[in-house]
């Protein structure tokens, strides 16, 4: 059976998320649209199709969790820090946090054969560490785009996943439930977002980092769709 979409991920909001879009700040107005075309391009990828049609493998749902682990762990052990030296007091970072959930999808996908190590990954994780040591303000759009992305469109993307593993006998994964309300979430994420203390060029570069993000996240894409079947 073929689980369908009823729409593409950017486009799709409840009454939650368009309630909370009224009431974006300047600059996450400002990100928001800066990554929306990058954000179309995303879900037009293979894999992503693959994905929210139900046609994903089990095996390529496994890799991806494998392949965001590290860089995780590395936003988790540095962003709380790093945040609260740019000026944000709010502090979403615990709830947001993944790492423990990866864990716990890792062990129940560990039955699966095993994938290769990502090159993808391997790159972007090296990015997130010179950003960490140099540019905190840009780190910080890798976290908008994750966790932000994590919080909406991926609670789509939970539904079809979990709909393949259960086709397949396997568990549902943890790594988009969250243990508060997303909108709760992404709104505190928001308000941490309006607080950082930034001059111009950071904001610019804030903006301009976000795209670089989404790259990021299509070299992944692309290299899961090349992923062969077990």
């Amino acid at each position: 059976m073929t689980t369908t979409h009823p729409g593409s991920i950017s486009d799709h909001a409840n009454q939650a998320d368009a309630a909370l879009r009224k009431g974006f700040g300047p600059r996450v107005r400002k990100l928001h649209a800066r990554i929306g075309k990058a954000h179309h391009q995303a879900e037009g990828m293979e894999f992503s199709k693959a994905l929210l049609d139900g046609q994903a493998t089990p095996l390529q749902l496994a890799a991806l969790m494998r392949s965001l682990k590290p860089a995780y762990a590395l936003l988790e052990q540095q962003v709380p820090e790093l945040a609260s030296a740019l000026g944000a007091s709010a502090s979403p970072w615990s709830s947001l946090a993944r790492s423990a959930a990866l864990d716990h999808d890792l062990s129940i996908l560990a039955q699966l054969p095993p994938t290769p190590a990502s090159a993808a990954a391997a790159i972007w994780l090296e990015q997130l560490r010179v950003l960490a040591q140099q540019q905190p303000h840009r780190l910080m759009a890798h976290v908008y785009v994750r966790y932000g992305g994590d919080l909406s469109g991926g609670q789509q993307l939970a539904q079809q996943a979990n709909a393949i593993l259960e086709r397949h006998g396997l568990p549902a994964l943890s790594f988009w439930a969250f243990d508060r309300p997303t909108a709760e979430l992404k709104q505190a994420l928001h308000d941490a977002f309006e607080q950082f203390d930034l001059s111009p060029q950071e904001e610019e570069e804030l903006l301009e980092e976000a795209e670089f993000a989404f790259h990021s996240t299509q070299r992944l894409l692309a290299e899961l769709a090349d992923l062969p079947p077990a």
